[in-house]
């Protein structure tokens, strides 16, 4: 592939993605670059961690929602925003937008992008600080793994932090 300035560039063979924000505008991103990876022949990974892990836990990843709160993009002031039903208001409108654009709700694109061929990995840290185990995830998870071993799975490619 030629670079503007007429070099040659390597195409990006693996990407691991992070995932670390349970609202609905931190989740979708990680899924979105892992499915473009899928379908353009990359090997992806993502790791969930922190509240990232939201979108992949069996009770938590159906009621995925916007932050109205402390988010600029929503141009809305913050007092707005702690109004109750404005981030159930909110997750409704984007959901309207989403559905125009075929992009399905996040337990069915999580196994859209695992289907695909993507991994994906919660963080040890994380699911031992929230005492959770491996059966609080949904299936697709293939294991709880430390930074150590995201490190490793992630050797020779491209990390991205969403």
């Amino acid at each position: 592939m030629a670079g503007t300035n007429g070099s040659t560039k390597e195409k990006i063979k693996k990407v691991s993605i992070v995932v670390s924000k349970g609202s609905l505008e931190g989740v979708y991103p990680g899924l979105i670059m892992a499915n473009g990876a899928r379908m353009e022949g990359i090997e992806a990974n993502l790791f969930f961690t922190f509240f990232g892990m939201e979108a992949i836990m069996k009770k938590r990843m159906n009621n995925i929602k916007v932050a109205t709160v402390g988010n600029p993009a929503m141009h809305i002031p913050s007092l707005l925003g702690i109004i109750p039903g404005m981030s159930a208001f909110a997750t409704s409108q984007m959901s309207k937008e989403m559905d125009k654009l075929d992009i399905p709700p996040v337990p069915e694109f999580v196994e859209m992008v695992h289907d695909a061929g993507c991994n994906l990995y919660a963080c040890k840290a994380t699911v031992d600080m929230f005492h959770l185990t491996k059966d609080d995830f949904c299936e697709q998870v293939e294991e709880i793994i430390n930074v150590g071993k995201f490190y490793e799975i992630s050797g020779g490619g491209e990390i991205i932090f969403t």
